[in-house]
């Protein structure tokens, strides 16, 4: 699909998965290109010496803004583990977002359902952002149904489902049952894989976007 990116309204959107490693960070790069959007965080656990803002600016470009994490995190675990490690108790009221009247993409820490403290998930940091979802999904054993789980626990919040990414290559009958399981207001965005993840890969693929 084409992404239409002339508006005068702020774009706000929260990048979430199906699951880790799905391909959340490469796809944020994408829409914060396609929307020339600021970048946020809200949560890092783990990599800080290669986070998921450096490498926004480096797929995206220096002059992209990245936000500051709300929570930053030396273990490469569960934000709630990581937490934990440290002594420190995620709370949701915490988090707010940045000031700033440009288009802007945040991205989560796994999934939906990933624990930031023994009360509360990912998806209550979303209602409580009260923003639409991007939903990133990548072939593999079992990615229907977490998909299909994923749209579900998003409905039952009453939380919209503005774009599903269907992000490298699928087989037809994987696609076709993801996609007519989609609310017809919800936008597919097909991603191809990328096998070197350079600025101008990341740039070709949105002006692929743009004019498709």
């Amino acid at each position: 699909m084409k992404i239409e990116i002339q508006s005068k309204k702020q774009k706000i959107l929260f990048v979430t998965g199906i699951g880790t490693e799905v391909g959340k960070t490469v796809c944020s790069a994408v829409l914060t290109k396609c929307f020339n959007a600021d970048y946020w965080k809200p949560v890092q656990s783990g990599d800080l010496d290669c986070s998921d803002s450096m490498k926004i600016k480096n797929w995206v470009g220096e002059n992209t803004i990245c936000h500051p994490e709300t929570y930053r995190f030396q273990l490469a675990a569960s934000p709630h583990q990581s937490a934990k490690e440290e002594r420190i108790m995620i709370d949701l009221d915490e988090f707010k977002l940045p000031d700033t009247q440009n288009n802007l993409i945040i991205e989560g820490a796994g999934g939906l359902m990933v624990p930031l403290n023994n009360r509360d998930f990912m998806i209550d940091l979303i209602e409580k952002l009260n923003i639409p979802v991007v939903l990133v999904v990548r072939n593999y054993l079992g990615c229907i149904n977490h998909t299909l789980l994923s749209i579900l626990v998003l409905k039952q919040k009453n939380i919209k489902l503005e774009y599903i990414i269907i992000n490298g290559n699928f087989p037809f009958e994987t696609e076709r049952i993801i996609c007519e399981n989609i609310n017809p207001e919800t936008k597919i965005i097909r991603i191809p894989d990328i096998e070197n993840l350079t600025k101008e890969n990341i740039e070709s693929i949105t002006k692929q976007l743009e004019n498709r």
